[in-house]
């Protein structure tokens, strides 16, 4: 018998007895990170690999909606980040001229999704998860690759800094770029550009603006979102070609160039930028849905499974729940490769209508005739004056998702 057969023959033995092993993250962004959680909340043994040499701080905020905060509540982290969260007593949407298109109390919101929206920094929500995790479970400077995927019979391989490791899971949160989801369906055509460019930065003002929300324009918006300690999460996004930077390199005054003209306080907002602070980013997504989120012993999160554009603030959202629902399905007494089907099951048409409406609002933010803009603003002007409850009930599905209970330890 020569060393490979021997190798294929101990994973053979080792798959049979894959009870309780442990589970493998590729990638420590937020999904990865959340799963790593859950799983560990189960009592599954967890490693997670994150190639950067360390998570540091990203200038961006996130804005947590209901369904990402009760799955984080169920993981013991979401009061941290509740008390993160600023109030502001109202949130709307604005024409570039500062008029008012729609416009609601946060208590509304409160009333009709029961829980709040927190807006928080990223690199707090970070923080808050690998700070609930074992010391070691999170290696930083380690990338890995998987090898096989695994089966049944089989376990999962991954090639780490370390040597091949066997895994009875591999959770796949390696990003919108994910090596992984290309070695599993190679015949995805994987990500397309949205026609968006996106703008992401936090600034410090004298004093927080009285309102969040967005403003839309012509084929381009951008939002306000208040944060702690008084500063606050600015943002645009607008119709450009793919691989587009400002000319001389300072995306600060390419975003002044764009938005000087708007209603306060935006323009003032992003003058107050750092100019290496803002953060630019092309917006890719995956408009065509994998067959699967898993693959023998993987299971795809995140944006490894469903990248979709950022217009209903749904992205980390929907990787938290992915972790959420895979942990939900395993003990150390559940073999992986039994309830994966149960993960697609679950994720996967809920994730394809969530891009789809990010899509479609993608396509009204898109709008740039006179006449289509016109149309646009009369038809959320209409949409203002109607009740709260009216006005913000296509969001309840999404809103309204509740998180399974974990059974494990933690």
């Amino acid at each position: 018998m020569d060393a490979q057969q021997d190798r294929r023959q101990r994973r053979q033995q080792d798959g049979r007895h894959q009870t309780g092993r442990q589970a493998i993250v590729i990638g420590g962004g937020i999904g990865g990170l959340t799963a790593a959680l859950a799983l560990h909340r189960q009592g599954v043994p967890v490693r997670v690999h994150e190639r950067a040499e360390s998570l540091e701080p990203v200038g961006a905020g996130l804005v947590l909606a209901p369904n990402a905060l009760r799955s984080l509540d169920r993981l013991g982290v979401g009061g941290r980040l509740r008390a993160l969260a600023t109030p502001h007593p109202a949130v709307g949407l604005r024409h570039p001229s500062g008029r008012w298109l729609a416009r609601t109390s946060t208590s509304a919101l409160e009333a009709c999704f029961g829980d709040m929206i927190a807006a928080v920094a990223r690199a707090d929500v970070i923080a808050a998860l690998v700070d609930a995790l074992p010391e070691g479970t999170l290696r930083t400077g380690s990338p890995a690759t998987l090898v096989t995927p695994g089966s049944a019979a089989e376990p999962a391989v991954v090639r780490t800094g370390d040597g091949e490791e066997s895994a009875a899971l591999v959770v796949a949160a390696d990003g919108i770029r994910s090596a992984t989801r290309g070695l599993l369906f190679p015949r995805h055509p994987g990500p397309r550009y949205s026609g968006f460019t996106s703008w992401r930065t936090i600034v410090a003002p004298d004093r927080h603006p009285a309102t969040a929300g967005e403003v839309w324009g012509r084929g381009r918006l951008a939002g306000i979102v208040p944060l702690a300690d008084g500063r606050v999460y600015v943002y645009g996004a607008a119709l450009a070609p793919a691989g587009e930077r400002a000319a001389d390199g300072d995306e600060r005054s390419e975003l002044l160039h764009r938005y000087g003209d708007w209603c306060a306080p935006v323009p003032q907002l992003f003058a107050l930028a750092e100019p290496g602070r803002v953060l630019r980013h092309d917006v890719w997504d995956l408009t065509d849905p994998l067959p699967a989120h898993h693959h023998g012993r993987v299971a795809l999160l995140g944006d490894a499974a469903h990248a979709m554009c950022p217009f209903q603030g749904q992205g980390a959202c929907q990787a938290i729940e992915d972790g959420l629902v895979l942990a939900s399905l395993l003990t150390p007494a559940t073999d992986p490769a039994a309830v994966l089907p149960a993960y697609t099951a679950a994720r996967l048409p809920r994730t394809t209508a969530v891009a789809a409406g990010s899509r479609r609002i993608g396509g009204l933010v898109a709008l740039r005739s006179p006449a289509a803009t016109c149309l646009r603003t009369a038809a959320l002007t209409l949409a203002g004056l109607l009740p709260a409850r009216a006005l913000l009930g296509p969001s309840a599905r999404t809103y309204d998702w509740q998180p399974p209970v974990l059974g494990g330890v933690g």
